[in-house]
């Protein structure tokens, strides 16, 4: 079960990775496009998607390190006693 934990978070973060390279992919095809309008909103699309993947992998990342190190010092403690 503690193992679970760890497996969501690995998928959470891989999932916003994965994001993060399509909303990449995508801003460098808007490069690509005739219209003005379709350049435009293409571009502020795909950066809003590379400004909520970034964020959901840090706070992904973020919670994983507290985690761990919250394991790593409680298990530190446990061998002192």
């Amino acid at each position: 079960m503690k193992y679970l934990w760890w497996t969501v978070q690995v998928l959470c973060l891989l999932t916003a990775l994965f994001f993060f390279v399509f909303g990449v992919d995508l801003i460098q095809g808007a490069y690509g496009l005739n219209d003005p309008f379709s350049f435009i909103m293409t571009f502020f699309a795909a950066s809003f998607i590379i400004l909520i993947s970034l964020t959901l992998t840090l706070v992904f990342m973020i919670k994983m390190i507290r985690v761990y190190r919250s394991l790593k010092s409680s298990q530190a403690r446990g061998d002192r006693s």
